[in-house]
């Protein structure tokens, strides 16, 4: 299946899917930065349509927002942090709050405590996952911001 045909069936579920009384909003996958983006940028498109008929103006608010996501990326060290969390790179917080509680609750030494040979390997898991989890406030805490 070609771009253009993709392009054309997900804007036509889209379309499809969005409800117009009621300006309820599509259920998204979520995980996916580039794909969420790519959603707000057809939201801000159908919104205003008859607001805005030239290109160029679309064009230009779209890659003001690109600019503004590029921006907001974790640094590449912190790749690794991301795939050990197990969600995309450049998750929001939301997202890796919610797999870190469920890593660690399967990967909590308590769980493990009947096998010697899984309890330590239990604990290495959560160490890795403690360590990822760590670096990635960190850095949201204090290096989002610079």
């Amino acid at each position: 299946m070609g771009i253009w045909s993709r392009l054309e069936s997900v804007i036509t579920s889209y379309i499809n899917d969005f409800d117009r009384d009621t300006s309820q909003r599509l259920r998204r996958p979520a995980g996916d930065p580039d794909l969420e983006a790519a959603y707000e940028e057809i939201d801000d498109y159908l919104n205003q349509g008859e607001k805005s008929s030239s290109r160029h103006d679309t064009r230009q608010s779209a890659g003001q927002k690109s600019g503004a996501y590029n921006s907001k990326l974790p640094p590449q060290e912190l790749r690794a942090d991301f795939e050990c969390l197990g969600v995309p790179f450049g998750a929001d917080a939301e997202m890796c709050k919610a797999s870190y509680k469920k890593l660690l609750k399967i990967h909590h030494p308590d769980r493990h405590a009947g096998h010697e040979g899984n309890f330590k390997k239990a604990t290495e898991k959560t160490a890795k996952i403690n360590a990822a989890w760590d670096r990635i406030e960190k850095w949201r805490s204090c290096g989002s911001t610079a």
